[in-house]
């Protein structure tokens, strides 16, 4: 046997086993960017419009920067970090309570920091998910909690997040059976990618379901402070009863333009929080502490992201009124830089759409304008507003450009 046979028969059956790197199946993310490419060769002449994009088109606040040059020169911030520095976590504490008014949280043992808030979402189910245990995910969502329930041997049972229901998912569609095994509940608010928002009644329902069913809610926070239009930052954890029952994840990366940093926090409840620290401790060695300190900076100046927000919700306004002129039904949405549009069936005298994905390569192909297309709750396409324009300038310019392109057809919804 060959010593490529012979790896090739050692993969886990969690990656795909002796199959592994076999599949021909073309992922979403593959086809974008292969339709991309495709495009920009038929079209040199054309400037591609990327609306796919999940993630901040601006560095990170020169304060911050500043902040993260100062500590790293200094030698005593040089070593492992480990499940992280006082200094960050107190940060983290002040900033729940003035900005979201969370209040009581523990510094010590109610918050840690995590290399980003995927790793800490990655790393959770080992601390509860035995073979034949349930996760409840939401779809269409962030599939990570649901990727490494599955790596333990445990089941994922998702919830649809339907347009009628306010893009919530519907508690009382949940099996009995289902609630009855389940461990984890992950939820995310802001949610990407549909920008829906979640309520204090809503919350409150999630969390007696918790309590009625022995259940971990896990919320995923990384877009809770890009809120607009007077909407209030809004947190889980503000939720009476919220730190009996869950955690919840925040990132400086949506927020503070900080995505390469790879920082963010675990808040909540102090057992989950010892849980994780511990799970953490043997996988990795924590965050650099100069990236810690400048986080904390960052976390002690939230106008910060306020001036972000404000660049969002700009953006946000003229591509809803831009999409709305050309038949789409945009509706800005409560948080994050996601906008989340239903598809068109066809168009007018022209092609047909079965899915967001057929649109969604239309789209890239024809009018070299790149979305991410969603089809697991209906047919939806999502545009991002972090696309890269320095200036307002630019932005009207690009979104002008986007009408223009869609104007020259008409959809059928």
């Amino acid at each position: 046997m060959s010593q490529e046979n012979y790896i090739q028969n050692l993969f886990a059956e969690r990656i795909g086993g002796k199959n592994y790197g076999k599949d021909t199946e073309i992922y979403k993310f593959e086809k974008i960017k292969r339709a991309k490419a495709a495009a920009k060769a038929e079209h040199p002449d054309v400037e591609l419009i990327d609306m796919g994009v999940g993630e901040p088109d601006e560095m990170a606040d020169a304060g911050i920067v500043a902040k993260l040059a100062e500590e790293a020169a200094k030698p005593e911030n040089r070593g492992y970090a480990d499940n992280g520095i006082n200094e960050f976590k107190s940060a983290a504490a002040n900033y729940l309570k003035n900005v979201f008014g969370v209040d009581g949280i523990d510094a010590e043992e109610e918050i840690n920091h995590s290399i980003g808030s995927k790793p800490g979402l990655a790393m959770l189910p080992s601390a509860f998910i035995n073979p034949g245990d349930v996760t409840i995910m939401t779809v269409p969502g962030y599939p990570v909690l649901g990727t490494h329930t599955k790596f333990l041997g445990g089941e994922v049972y998702n919830v649809p997040l339907l347009k009628e229901n306010g893009f919530l998912p519907n508690l009382d569609s949940i099996p009995e059976e289902i609630r009855t095994r389940a461990k984890l509940f992950y939820l995310n608010y802001p949610n990407n990618p549909t920008g829906a928002g979640a309520t204090v009644e809503f919350f409150e329902k999630v969390i007696a379901f918790a309590k009625k069913y022995d259940i971990v809610i896990v919320h995923d926070a990384p877009y809770a402070a890009l809120t607009y239009d007077g909407v209030k930052p809004f947190s889980f954890l503000s939720v009476q009863g919220a730190k009996e029952v869950g955690i919840e994840f925040h990132s400086l990366s949506k927020s503070y333009n900080m995505t390469g940093w790879r920082i963010g926090f675990i808040a909540g409840n102090p057992l989950v929080v010892k849980a994780f620290k511990d799970i953490k401790d043997n996988n990795d060695s924590g965050q650099f502490i100069a990236i810690q300190k400048a986080a904390a900076y960052g976390l002690e100046h939230p106008e910060i992201t306020e001036k972000i927000a404000e660049k969002y919700s700009r953006r946000h306004d003229m591509l809803a009124k831009a999409l709305n002129e050309v038949g789409f039904k945009a509706e800005k949405p409560k948080g994050s830089f996601f906008m989340y549009v239903e598809a068109p069936k066809a168009i007018k005298g022209g092609q047909t759409f079965e899915t967001g994905e057929d649109f969604s390569q239309y789209l890239i192909r024809e009018k070299l304008i790149s979305t991410v297309p969603w089809d697991d709750a209906g047919r939806f396409v999502r545009f991002s507003v972090t696309f890269n324009a320095p200036g307002v300038e630019k932005e009207i310019e690009i979104i002008d450009e986007i009408k223009r392109r869609l104007s020259d057809v008409e959809f059928i919804f």
